[in-house]
């Protein structure tokens, strides 16, 4: 027995002084260059907003909305099991640290062939071959593959926990975009019930002056038309609002056929916003961090492939009890065996060298898209803060535009009523007081659209610090059923 220990613990000194090496090459986060400031960010204000960022709209049916895509939206609960998944990966690769123990059991009964080659005659035709062995085998980490291995699987997991970050954002802002349009085309719908009301005493005074042979007949087709065509409209904004409905109701884990909001004539309000430093978006971002650790995790890869041209040395350990008959706990039956193992690549066809390139390749790649997802957002905020520089001046002229078409068709309805105008000039300032109108909604929903944008541009509110993957929210009924 003494003469097995010096090496057993030589072995073990050798992987003390060795289990240190790490292959991988150092790593620092990607530098990326980052502009002083946004260019359309003028006359922004300070924002104060966390992670509830939708409240910012100060709707209630909205809130009550959003916590439910929390609780109930499939594609949240698919992100979830996917970092669940990640999670278990970890554990995996952590297995490889520790000792590896096997229990196995073997009984049989055995005849040999009476011709057998170098058989003896001393040797019996019948014979049990009977035995209980367990073994124990660990690896020592010489050069960091196991470690490696575990770096860039806990890096996935925390690419992952980003991933569910940015999935529950993107949904909360689909939801969000969703609603909007849907109070959009709810402002709509009621600009349009007013004026058929309009249109429609307009069609009755006509009617009352044609047959007064006051008006000519066709003043009363001409507003026939315009009612007419009011009502098409009502129609195609139903239509349209029936499918934000419904995708609402997909959103929020419902099914469309038992779903529905009622109809309001308010918009949500215009949020406050910030004035955000574009070195804080690359901090706020869940997409943006995911890929970051992407990145560190192919960095570790590299490691774990040049780890695979060097030895692998092993420490075996195998004991237990062989019979020929079943006296298993006699100590004179026992057997153990303990000694390092080493296994040496000699030649691989390239094997190896194809996988460290390919390492290589993908932290190239991952790189690439961590760069791409960096440039991606600063775009994403100059395009959401561009639409809201422009929509505000396009809301305030539409405004004008609006108002004053209102006044010009009340001028022109009262002079045609007085008989100092023809309805054709009714019809013509109905009409661009309508399409004004209409104008000025879609506008101001668009300006409200834009600030979801940009919201979503920014990672989630304009305060929220970075996600910490270590704490992944998993809460209401995607909990309960998982």
């Amino acid at each position: 027995m003494k003469s097995v220990k010096k090496p057993v613990f030589l072995a073990v000194a050798v992987s003390l002084t060795l289990g240190g090496c790490d292959l991988a090459p150092a790593y620092s986060p990607p530098a990326l260059e980052t502009p002083a400031h946004f260019k359309n960010a003028s006359g922004l204000v300070h924002g104060q907003l966390g992670k509830n960022w939708w409240r910012a709209f100060r709707d209630a049916q909205l809130d009550r909305l959003e916590d439910d895509v929390d609780a109930a939206n499939p594609d949240l609960a698919a992100a979830l099991a996917a970092y669940d998944s990640a999670r278990a990966f970890v554990g995996v690769a952590e297995s490889g640290l520790f000792p590896q123990f096997e229990f196995q059991g073997a009984f049989s009964a055995n005849k040999q062939s009476a011709h057998r080659p170098l058989r003896s005659s001393s040797q019996p035709n019948h014979y049990g071959a009977n035995q209980m062995m367990g073994a124990v085998s660990y690896e020592i980490d010489l050069w960091g593959r196991v470690r490696n291995r575990i770096a860039s699987a806990q890096a996935t997991s925390q690419a992952d926990a980003y991933l569910v970050e940015q999935t529950r954002l993107a949904l909360h802002a689909e939801l969000a975009r969703d609603y909007i349009a849907l109070r959009g085309l709810d402002a709509q719908a009621a600009l349009l019930s007013r004026t058929i009301g309009v249109y429609r005493s307009a069609l009755s005074l006509t009617k009352t002056l044609v047959h007064g042979q006051i008006a000519a007949p066709v003043d009363e087709q001409r507003a026939l038309v315009q009612v007419a065509n009011v009502e098409a409209q009502m129609a195609d904004v139903a239509q349209r609002r029936a499918k934000f409905e419904n995708a609402i109701a997909a959103l929020t884990g419902r099914t469309a056929s038992a779903f529905h909001i009622r109809p309001t004539r308010a918009l949500p309000a215009e949020p406050r916003r910030p004035r955000s430093a574009p070195s804080e978006l690359l901090l706020r971002r869940p997409d943006i961090a995911a890929q970051e650790r992407l990145v560190y995790a192919a960095n570790e890869d590299i490691g774990a492939a040049k780890a695979a041209f060097f030895p692998r040395l092993s420490i075996i350990l195998s004991a237990g009890s062989q019979d020929t008959g079943f006296n298993l706990a006699s100590l004179a039956n026992s057997a153990w065996s303990v000694g390092p193992a080493v296994s040496m690549p000699i030649f691989d066809a390239g094997l190896r060298q194809a996988e460290l390139e390919a390492a290589r390749a993908d932290y190239a790649g991952a790189l690439a898209r961590y760069k791409s997802a960096a440039l991606a957002a600063f775009r994403e905020v100059e395009d959401a803060l561009a639409s809201l520089r422009w929509l505000s001046s396009e809301v305030g002229h539409l405004s004008l535009a609006s108002g004053a078409a209102s006044k010009a068709e009340s001028m022109s309805f009262a002079l045609y009523r007085d008989g100092a105008a023809s309805f054709l000039d009714v019809v013509t300032a109905q009409n661009a007081a309508l399409e004004a109108q209409r104008a000025d909604l879609s506008a101001r929903t668009q300006l409200l659209l834009a600030n979801v944008d940009l919201m979503l541009a920014l990672g989630g509110g304009w305060t929220m610090p970075p996600p910490d993957p270590a704490q992944v929210v998993s809460t209401g009924a995607i909990n309960a059923e998982r």
